[in-house]
């Protein structure tokens, strides 16, 4: 399944503002993850829009997460952002051509569109299963325990 990159900037999003205890402004968003400050504003927005995160203005505004970062899917950022159509849409060739299958004779999806509906549903359930804390964990573990250490001293030290 190929997802838009604005998905590994909206879960990194996701998973900084889940060290945080205060707002997170989107410039700061956007400095920490080097991506420019319209595609940090345009994908916390949708991100918004599916009450994902919210924002608070003023002077001390920003972004925070709606729930704990344990009730947030990788699955409800993924569709927060690329949508929830499925990858494979069936065009029903088989009814098409000099050998085509007359409609009537095609009460259920082919084969090839069970298949696509199949991995859809893993890879779905999958994503699913992990939540915002469970990337903040790993990523974590992958620098043995520094990552979101390290989030945390930076959030504090830029006006976090």
């Amino acid at each position: 399944m190929r997802m838009s990159n604005g998905v590994e900037f909206a879960l990194h999003s996701c998973v900084t503002l889940s060290q945080s205890r205060k707002p997170v402004p989107a410039a700061r968003l956007a400095e920490l993850h080097g991506t420019p400050p319209a595609y940090t504003a345009k994908h916390l927005q949708a991100l918004s829009r599916a009450g994902i995160v919210r924002s608070t203005a003023g002077h001390v505004g920003g972004y925070t997460l709606t729930r704990p970062a344990s009730a947030i899917s990788a699955l409800d950022v993924v569709r927060a952002i690329d949508g929830d159509e499925p990858a494979y849409r069936c065009a029903e060739i088989r009814q098409r051509g000099p050998l085509g299958i007359p409609a009537e004779r095609c009460s259920r999806p082919c084969a090839i569109a069970r298949a696509m509906a199949a991995a859809q549903e893993t890879w779905s359930q999958a994503l699913a299963q992990i939540s915002i804390a469970d990337l903040a964990a790993g990523i974590d573990a992958d620098s043995d325990g520094a990552a979101m250490a390290d989030v945390r001293r930076w959030l504090a030290t830029t006006g976090d």
